[in-house]
């Protein structure tokens, strides 16, 4: 995701390494790498410029302390990452203040108007809003007002069928009829959120928009939201413009951001329409619609991961109790295949490895940015534990010889994988269980310094560093006992 945009901040940070004085030549290099990767990636002309020259601004003549206090420590700060915090400061400012709100009628039912061009992902995402919407304990209902495009009723009959939403049609009406019955059956069925899932075209024109308008005058949606595809680039951004001269906005969901998407429309389209960008819809499953974080989202493009949006989908698919029990017993060492299969599990519940990679800071762990992971891997290590026998899952340390040759026939895979499998289970049940005693020679296999101490708290007992003059002073002072011992004894 936005591999082009990171690239070139990427290529910024490298031009400013090592220098202790940014002159202008060094400036301008970096910011042509910034510039050039905005416009590949689609972004607007007119919102690069103006993100350009803010950066330039703010980093031209600006004096940088390079020793800051933080959390009571002394921290070194180069000028490399002053600029990279100033870039940060300002792509967050790019696409923000973060407005992930909707408007809700306290009294009766709230309408959310769904357009959008077609193919952009409007009947994915109206079901996805709706699952949404049903976690924070609404109750919604989908409406199929699209009655042009083939299968699309039925396609919202599928989705809603699959969530347990209902869904309401009227074959033969005519789209704004459609919507007003809807509100009337809603009251009915005791819902209090209608979500209408409107007509598209493969272009923005006359006949959409007067549709479109005709809806919105009948019903008085509270929020009418456009669904943008971001793979189509600087397009996005003029549909953006008359969707939201005709119908008012209230925000966007941004789609398929997750695929091969340059992802410019990501930045250009707050700033063009002042309109915010609401959700981020990633995949196909119907529990991966993201609130828009910006800071996140800019974290991610400078390769700083999204430590918080990671969390906020572990938190989705985790019971908070049973993760803390499931901590303390892998970090005394009871991790069994059982408990590995839990995690893994778990894991396919947050989606795509690819998502989940995205959101880590894989550039500060040293490890390259865009890794290319099979999440079929997952479903090839899931059918070796499922070969193991009860006891084998248990007890790890039992697989002999011929109990790993008879895993890899049953589950299909060659003998090789299932040994570094079991190989890499037991160096991890290791690791974890040094980790938990504060054993530092453990950490050192994961390639972590003696500082590790400082980042996991007090789990590991802090040793004071001793200066030359300390060690003299202690040998003298055992010197001196020594004598005084002899002394003593005469």
């Amino acid at each position: 995701m936005l591999e082009i945009i990171s690239d070139g901040f990427k290529k910024a940070q490298n031009l400013l390494q090592g220098k202790s004085v940014i002159q202008d030549k060094h400036l301008e290099e970096a910011v042509k790498e910034i510039r050039i990767s905005l416009l590949e990636a689609d972004v607007e002309f007119h919102v690069v410029k103006t993100f350009v020259e803010n950066v330039k601004s703010k980093a031209l003549g600006e004096i940088v302390q390079t020793r800051v206090s933080h959390a009571g420590k002394k921290l070194k700060v180069t000028p490399q990452q002053h600029f990279v915090k100033i870039c940060y400061d300002e792509l967050a400012a790019l696409m923000g203040p973060v407005d992930t709100t909707l408007a809700f009628d306290k009294r009766d039912v709230t309408a959310i108007m769904m357009v959008g061009l077609q193919g952009s992902g409007k009947t994915t995402s109206t079901a996805k809003l709706a699952r949404f919407l049903e976690k924070q304990g609404k109750k919604p209902m989908m409406v199929a007002a699209d009655v042009y495009r083939p299968a699309a009723i039925e396609q919202l009959k599928v989705l809603g069928k699959r969530l347990n939403i209902p869904v309401f049609f009227a074959p033969g009406k005519e789209p704004p009829q459609i919507c007003m019955d809807s509100m009337e059956a809603a009251r009915f069925k005791g819902c209090d959120v209608v979500l209408f899932d409107t007509a598209g075209r493969t272009i923005v024109d006359e006949t959409l928009m007067l549709e479109l308008e005709k809806i919105r005058e009948v019903v008085r949606p509270e929020n009418v939201l456009l669904v943008v595809d971001a793979m189509i680039g600087q397009e996005s951004v003029h549909v953006a413009k008359e969707f939201d001269r005709r119908l008012d906005l209230s925000g966007f969901i941004l789609t398929k951001l997750d695929g091969d998407a340059r992802g410019g429309a990501a930045l250009s389209i707050k700033q063009v329409t002042q309109k915010p960008v609401k959700f981020l819809g990633m995949g196909e499953s119907l529990d991966r619609l993201e609130e828009f974080r910006p800071d996140g989202l800019a974290s991610r493009i400078l390769g700083f991961g999204d430590v918080v949006g990671l969390v906020n989908d572990f938190e989705q698919v985790v019971d908070q109790k049973k993760a803390e029990e499931d901590a303390e017993k892998i970090l005394k060492g009871d991790f069994t295949f059982d408990d590995f299969l839990k995690q893994l599990k778990m894991m396919k519940k947050m989606g795509p490895l690819a998502d989940i990679l995205d959101k880590l800071p894989l550039g500060q762990m040293g490890l390259p940015q865009g890794v290319n992971v099979d999440d079929r891997e997952l479903v090839r290590v899931e059918a070796v534990i499922n070969s193991m026998t009860k006891r084998e899952r248990m007890d790890p340390d039992c697989l002999n010889e011929s109990r790993t040759v008879r895993i890899a026939h049953g589950s299909g895979q060659p003998k090789a994988k299932v040994v570094e499998l079991i190989n890499r289970f037991k160096t991890m049940r290791k690791i974890m269980r040094g980790l938990g005693k504060g054993n530092k020679k453990a950490l050192s296999r994961l390639g972590l310094g003696s500082d590790m101490s400082d980042l996991i708290g007090e789990g590991l007992p802090k040793q004071p560093k001793k200066s030359l003059v300390d060690l003299k002073k202690s040998r003298n002072k055992k010197k001196m006992a020594k004598k005084t011992k002899k002394r003593n004894r005469k």
